[in-house]
């Protein structure tokens, strides 16, 4: 049961199992998530933020189950990353300097962070790919 549980996480429940750019459609998934939590049902920014932590530090025991009879220690289906990765940039930007954001500007920012974020994420230029 907690080892369908931790595959079901580290995919994102099951996003990461799609054949074509899954971690791509991962940080996309992130992206209108993260803004229906904040635009939408407009959760408390310290609520994102310890969910964030709490999915943090549980990824690091989801993925090593995950992980720990396969040959590959970085499968593809594995995106769990990409949500990370993708929640901090909008995070700070919704926390930045205490203000109120518009959804129209904040869409413009999403997708700004989304394209930045896959294109790091990509090319892994130094120091990422260190």
């Amino acid at each position: 049961m907690i080892k369908t549980f931790n595959s079901l996480f580290v995919t994102m429940f099951g996003l990461g199992k799609i054949k074509f750019m899954p971690g791509t459609i991962g940080s996309l998934a992130t992206t209108i998530f993260l803004f229906y939590l904040f635009h939408t049902i407009n959760i408390s920014s310290d609520i994102i933020l310890i969910s964030l932590i709490i999915v943090f530090i549980y990824s690091f025991y989801a993925v090593s189950t995950h992980i720990e009879n396969s040959i590959n220690k970085d499968p593809k289906e594995i995106i769990i990353d990409e949500f990370l990765g993708q929640s901090i940039p909008i995070y700070l930007y919704e926390i930045s300097h205490g203000t109120n954001k518009e959804s129209s500007e904040a869409i413009i920012y999403y997708f700004v962070f989304f394209i930045l974020f896959r294109y790091f994420d990509i090319m892994k230029p130094f120091p990422v790919s260190f």
